[in-house]
């Protein structure tokens, strides 16, 4: 296939191109358009894609190659993760919920990082993200402490038996990466062998994620998307003493 040099616009109703015409600069770059609703969504998760864009820029479609994901038996739980669970999850300081809260986690992870100003979550996407989960394909992980404040989690989108990691946030030290801990041993349990993570980072790579080529990732999730999902409505979320 002949590597696309330009930037595609994508019109509503006009399905988004091949992942595999993504251009070299900006790496990962796709397409542009204006349409960010449910079936877009679907039909952009479903085949590698994903939206990232600022305020004020159109809507930004993106497929990275390589891509790094997230085996779901290759997380590492360091020590002082473990030390957490310990005493936190497991005394009922710090509880784990599921789908409580999805639009106040979102909103959290929009919130300006010490090491950074603005945020790609802007209000389009909280309202278009908000649909998904309304439909039962996106899904929060939340931490509560004892006082009922909620103190870290993250949310993403799933199909099938793929789950899509978009963003966490912690106001207490290891909370998002409780919830990402306690996420992973679900997904354990409900067959999902993978989180896809987007982007290449020190953290993420901490965590046990590794970067595949965008070949492999495709593959793998074309096998996956198409599987039976779980009824997420049925789905606790729970935590071992890692």
């Amino acid at each position: 296939m002949t590597r696309a040099t330009s930037l595609c616009w994508i019109e509503p109703g006009s399905p988004l191109p091949d992942p595999d015409r993504a251009l070299d600069d900006p790496a990962g770059l796709l397409a542009a358009g204006l349409d960010l609703g449910p079936e877009r969504l679907i039909e952009a998760y479903s085949r590698g894609i994903f939206p990232w864009y600022s305020e004020g820029q159109p809507v930004l479609w993106w497929s990275p190659d390589p891509r790094m994901v997230l085996r779901t038996d290759r997380f590492k739980a360091s020590r002082s993760l473990r030390q957490t669970v310990r005493r936190r999850a497991g005394t009922g300081n710090w509880t784990l919920r599921l789908n409580t809260a999805f639009e106040a986690v979102m909103r959290a992870c929009a919130a300006p990082r010490r090491k950074g100003t603005g945020t790609w979550i802007s209000e389009p996407m909280v309202a278009a993200y908000g649909s998904l989960h309304r439909m039962g394909l996106a899904h929060s992980v939340e931490v509560w402490n004892d006082a009922g404040q909620l103190i870290g989690g993250l949310y993403g989108v799933a199909i099938g038996r793929m789950f899509f990691g978009e963003s966490m946030f912690a106001r207490e030290t290891d909370a998002s990466k409780l919830a990402l801990l306690a996420l992973v041993r679900t997904l354990q349990t409900l067959n999902f062998p993978m989180i896809d993570c987007q982007q290449s980072t020190p953290h993420l790579a901490s965590l046990g994620a590794g970067e595949i080529n965008r070949a492999e990732f495709l593959r793998t999730l074309a096998g996956l998307v198409r599987q039976p999902g779980p009824d997420w409505s049925t789905v606790g979320i729970e935590i071992d003493q890692a």
